[in-house]
């Protein structure tokens, strides 16, 4: 294996060895403290456009599965780990990781300093990185204007329930939250970003879903106005860019945090409840608390390592709105309860017997 190197638009280089492709890979580079759900986080499409450098020191010890992919096609540009497990063990295992990343053409890193890694992006904030053979210049390259683009659906698909109808409008959904809404019966229209008002009322869904996604909020400012309207129109829940997108449409900000949220084990306040739940996040961006107008806001969730806002409750429609993720996956599937506010949001606009939430 040829050694290779991460090369940080800051100047700093880390060398490893490489895995998978060879090739040079140009993207974002930031850290994932998950423990577990390496296959997840790599095929997640709100990571389109990165490379993920994973702290836990060893990736790859249970292999790669058909079944737990978050995605039909794989957006991330590169991988950084400390060390790479080549010969998997366990009983669902069909191919090692740096097998499949060779087989997409994936570029990786492993022999890297992880940790010393991971205190450079915190030290400096998301940096731009090279995963390369020859360390020298780094390359000048332009972001993406729009990873949604590249990720969302280009028509939309159907699956078929026994209860409420559901738009899912995708920005770059996971197949997690699809099955989320399919274990509770739900019929869902997977319908693109683009997709608009008017659109949505001839679909006749029973509420909306806003998903997850890579990227700036702002990047999709052209359409809060359309966004707006369905919220005000029909029970909504919006989940990580969802969330945000949700707030841009209703007068809030957004800002860029210095190194994201990425992991399966952030505490966060359920602020009506009291109750603190473990969350699964990968975001960069927040909901600015200072933008919110009370009068059209209800905080209801709040990040306890760092009082960012996780959550939101419309004050005049039946909108609701988290920054980490209820269908978890990779992480535990505490806050799933956010699933059933929404359907008895759902319930109570048509008249159906209201679930349990906790």
């Amino acid at each position: 294996m040829e050694k290779g190197f991460l090369v940080l638009e800051t100047g700093e280089v880390f060398p490893g060895t490489f895995i998978g492709s060879e090739k040079d890979a140009v993207g974002e580079v930031v850290f994932n403290t998950s423990m577990t759900g390496y296959q997840e986080i790599m095929s997640d499409p709100s990571y389109a456009g990165q490379i993920i450098v994973f702290c836990y020191p060893l990736i790859g010890n249970y292999g790669i599965n058909s079944r737990d992919f978050e995605g039909d096609t794989i957006h991330i540009k590169g991988v950084v780990m400390g060390e790479s497990c080549t010969f998997p063990n366990h009983y669902s295992s069909e191919r090692a990781a740096n097998e499949w990343l060779e087989s997409l053409n994936i570029s990786g890193l492993v022999d890297v300093d992880t940790r010393e890694l991971v205190k450079t992006i915190r030290k400096h904030g998301s940096l731009k990185g090279i995963i390369t053979k020859q360390p020298g210049i780094f390359p000048q390259q332009k972001d993406y204007p729009n990873w949604v683009e590249v990720v969302s659906t280009k028509e939309m698909m159907f699956y078929q329930g026994n209860g409420p109808h559901v738009a899912l409008l995708d920005f770059g959904y996971k197949k997690s939250i699809l099955e989320a809404l399919l274990k509770e019966g739900c019929s869902v229209s997977i319908m693109p970003y683009t997709s608009t008002f008017t659109e949505i009322v001839k679909l006749n869904p029973d509420g909306i879903v806003f998903s997850n996604g890579p990227g700036d909020p702002k990047v999709l400012s052209k359409f809060l106005i359309e966004y707006k309207q369905m919220a005000e129109a029909y029970p909504s829940l919006g989940i990580c860019l969802g969330h945000q997108l949700i707030a841009l449409a209703f007068g809030a900000d957004t800002e860029k945090l210095l190194f994201g949220h990425r992991g399966g084990n952030h505490p966060v306040k359920d602020l009506i409840t009291g109750k603190v739940f473990m969350t699964s996040q990968n975001h960069s961006y927040v909901v600015s608390e200072t933008s919110i107008d009370q009068n059209i806001f209800t905080v209801t969730h709040k990040n306890i390592n760092d009082q960012t806002v996780e959550g939101l409750k419309h004050n005049s429609f039946k909108v609701i709105s988290v920054q980490f993720h209820p269908e978890a996956h990779p992480g535990p599937q505490d806050t799933h309860y956010v699933f059933i506010q929404f359907l008895n949001y759902i319930n109570e606009k048509t008249g159906v017997m209201s679930y349990a939430t906790i």
